[in-house]
């Protein structure tokens, strides 16, 4: 028992070490939003032809990609704030200015004397006129919620600021908004890599019997310990966690049931199959983590073999899928060439992977939902690109003979993709975790 408590708290430490206090955080921020700034953003804007961005918000009703623009002493804009990026290609510059009262942060300077010019609109048409770009990108889509972050009063007001040749220049800046929410720089990855051993060592913590007891613990108090343990922690949830039990006595959940309707707060019993489905946010990356753990019946030493068996059949869905990654092909044709290559071997699958980042439902490509398994018009037709991060989610049905039902194995990974191909920012689960 005290070699069992040194370990919990030498896990915490570990933990907690990883975790920077908030003044470390802020510094970390914004070296990488330096980062992006001076290294991504120029060479984001050369492949999406695209040699001016504006970017426009009022304080509180802030455009998307803003909010992930600005520094870490800004929590969100002021009045109104224009933000303007200028890329000269030929002279190989950024220019990052503001039509602000105030430089945003470090990196982005402010660009308005109102005094000198009282009308903030005429400012950012000078500042166009000065630099007359080819193409002016603006923020919105049809389709990709995060690249449509230009409401429709600021629109308006930029259409009647502009003079007419000004407003032909006028595109929709997705691409370029995408690829700068999507895209992970190396300093992101150093971080993203420590964010999910985090992640995984909550789930850990919680699938124990330091907070487990069978027969007395419910579900939701796993739910609200690890809301509590993030909180604590000094970290955020971007989503409320879940905790469900499959078990040999009942039927499995359809997936509309599993997917829309809230989850029953069980007693946990010995013999569960428990699953959680949680995600973290710290210093703007997001987490999104699925994993199985199995309470030991009096007598058991280990998980049943048939249940191991059956999660190995998730993490073949997992190589199926991950191994079809390849820079340009599109979300669905990923998704329905892994489907079938599935169920060429006699799995039952369904995939519902999406981009992951900056936010947890990101922007960038998608393979498919969970009622989508036919593939998904317009943002499943986006293509893959390196250095992105996906939550690769999906499951894959077994019958369990011993149980005589089907069961649902349902994982969920933060993975990585870039030149050198596939691989999960920090490992995976590859068996179920007995809870002793």
């Amino acid at each position: 028992m005290r070699f069992l408590f040194l370990f919990f708290i030498l896990l915490s430490i570990t933990t907690y070490a990883q975790i920077l206090p908030e003044r470390e955080r802020a510094k970390l921020k914004d070296e990488i939003l330096a980062d992006r700034f001076n290294n991504l953003l120029p060479k984001l804007m050369d492949e999406t032809q695209i040699d001016m961005w504006l970017v426009i918000s009022r304080e509180y009703n802030e455009d998307p990609v803003m909010r992930t623009m600005l520094p870490a002493t800004w929590l969100n804009a002021r009045r109104r704030t224009i933000l303007v990026f200028y890329r000269n290609k030929e002279a190989n510059t950024i220019e990052k200015l503001a039509v602000a009262r105030y430089d945003v942060g470090e990196n982005i300077t402010s660009a308005w004397d109102k005094e000198k010019q009282p009308d903030q609109w005429a400012r950012l048409v000078e500042i166009i006129e000065e630099r007359n770009p080819k193409k002016i990108g603006i923020n919105y889509s049809e389709y990709f919620g995060i690249a449509d972050g230009l409401v429709k009063t600021d629109y308006e007001e930029l259409l009647e600021a502009l003079p007419q040749e000004m407003e032909e220049k006028l595109v929709s800046a997705k691409k370029l908004a995408i690829a700068w929410i999507e895209t992970r720089t190396e300093k992101e990855m150093k971080l993203y890599n420590q964010l999910v051993e985090i992640t995984h060592d909550i789930i850990d913590e919680a699938f124990s019997t330091k907070l487990i007891t069978p027969g007395v613990t419910t579900t939701e108090d796993v739910v609200w310990w690890m809301r509590q343990k993030v909180t604590d922690l000094g970290l955020e949830t971007w989503f409320h966690p879940t905790i469900d039990v499959q078990r040999s006595n009942e039927v499995l959940k359809s997936h509309i049931e599993s997917f829309s309707k809230g989850k029953p707060d069980d007693v946990i019993l010995p013999g569960d199959l428990l699953h959680c489905d949680f995600g973290i946010i710290y210093i703007g990356l997001h987490t999104d983590c699925q994993q199985h753990a199995y309470v030991l019946k009096e007598g058991e030493k280990e998980v049943p073999a048939f249940l191991q068996e059956a999660f190995k059949l998730g993490n073949r869905v997992q190589d199926i899928f991950t191994g079809n990654f390849e820079v340009g092909k599109t979300g669905n044709e990923v998704l329905l060439k892994s489907l079938s290559e599935g169920k060429e071997e006699g799995l039952r699958p369904s995939i519902y992977t999406h981009p992951l980042g900056t936010y947890g439902h990101s922007s960038g490509t998608t393979f498919g939902m969970w009622d989508s398994q036919e593939g998904v018009p317009v943002n499943g037709d986006y293509p893959l690109h390196y250095n992105t991060v996906y939550a690769i989610e999906l499951n894959t049905t077994v019958f369990i003979k011993e149980w005589n039902k089907d069961i649902r194995i349902m994982l969920e990974e933060a993975g990585f993709f870039g030149k050198n191909g596939f691989r999960y920012v920090n490992t995976r689960q590859e068996a179920i975790k007995p809870i002793k």
